[in-house]
């Protein structure tokens, strides 16, 4: 039988897809790559909270699977909204990527290093009340497109700094000459940043014992945690959450962040227990972020 994977058509995308294919073919499975266009790859040029937030870039993909035109998907895990369609369901995690942001420069040195004023371009509400909360002196603008367009207006001099995925950077075998990486305690990650997820119908069961195969079941803890965490708030692309899980030696400690638009309340927490309770752990962080007031903060975010 031939596997049909639906992936996004970016390089990057190509290139997440294209392993999560090359392991698969490892065990003797035969895999066409179906590349389809997103509402988010059309909508290159505008800012995604107007216009459906993360589910742009994942949707006509989740459309294809449903009606079998594809039999699974690859996604970038923070591209995912909270709640999957019905009949749906994330059915591997292979192993994580490097879950930290970068700072990426034209002329070298650290976030301090920047001078006042300096532009640094960012489409994230996270990165940007990140950005605030360290040097509110910077000009923080607007960059949309893939990895390589955005590293080229660094380059043409649009912008004198980006922050982007080091994870994204890793998989396309990108090394820019002035490339910062930021600790995650300092920096906090999108909630799924570095993870892959292989999607595919709850009720394809064949489908679903062969991405046991490739599943990696420490980052399955971590993403579980994450997305649990994300799912109780009810967080999306209008608010500023961040949220990242780390398993080590059986155990896993949840940290998980929300921020007011303008960067002036940031509320933040971790929760640690046994790695078998990842999703109970992402809920009760959640839960307590909301009793100590985040809950006006994701209203204040919410859609216009």
């Amino acid at each position: 039988m031939k596997w049909r994977l639906g992936t996004r058509e970016s390089r990057l995308a190509l290139v997440q897809s294209g392993s999560v294919a090359a392991a698969l073919r490892a065990l003797g499975v035969e895999v066409e790559m179906v590349p389809i266009k997103t509402s988010g790859d059309r909508l290159a040029q505008v800012a995604l909270a107007d216009f459906g937030g993360k589910a742009l870039f994942v949707k006509e993909i989740e459309e294809a699977l449903l009606d079998g035109r594809v039999d699974i998907a690859v996604h970038s895990l923070k591209d995912m909204p909270a709640v999957l369609p019905r009949g749906l369901t994330l059915g591997a995690f292979p192993p994580r990527g490097d879950p930290r942001d970068v700072l990426v420069t034209r002329t070298g040195g650290a976030l301090a290093d920047l001078p006042a004023g300096s532009v640094v371009g960012t489409s994230s509400l996270r990165r940007r009340v990140l950005l605030l909360a360290r040097r509110a002196d910077l000009c923080l603008e607007p960059i949309r497109g893939n990895v390589d367009t955005r590293l080229g207006k660094l380059a043409e001099g649009r912008y004198d700094a980006l922050i982007m995925a080091k994870a994204g950077l890793d998989r396309l075998g990108l090394a820019p000459a002035h490339v910062v990486p930021l600790a995650v305690d300092e920096f906090l990650p999108a909630v799924g940043q570095g993870i892959l997820a292989v999607e595919v119908r709850a009720d394809h069961r064949e489908g679903l014992e062969l991405l046991e195969r490739v599943d990696d079941t420490r980052t399955r803890m971590e993403a579980v945690a994450e997305r649990s965490f994300l799912r109780r708030l009810g967080g999306d692309c209008h608010t500023p959450v961040a949220g990242h899980a780390r398993v080590e030696a059986g155990a896993i400690t949840v940290t998980g962040l929300v921020a007011s638009l303008d960067g002036r309340t940031v509320l933040c927490s971790s929760v640690s227990g046994a790695a078998g309770a990842a999703e109970a752990l992402g809920a009760e962080l959640a839960g307590e972020l909301l009793a100590r007031g985040a809950a006006p903060l994701l209203a204040a975010g919410g859609p216009p």
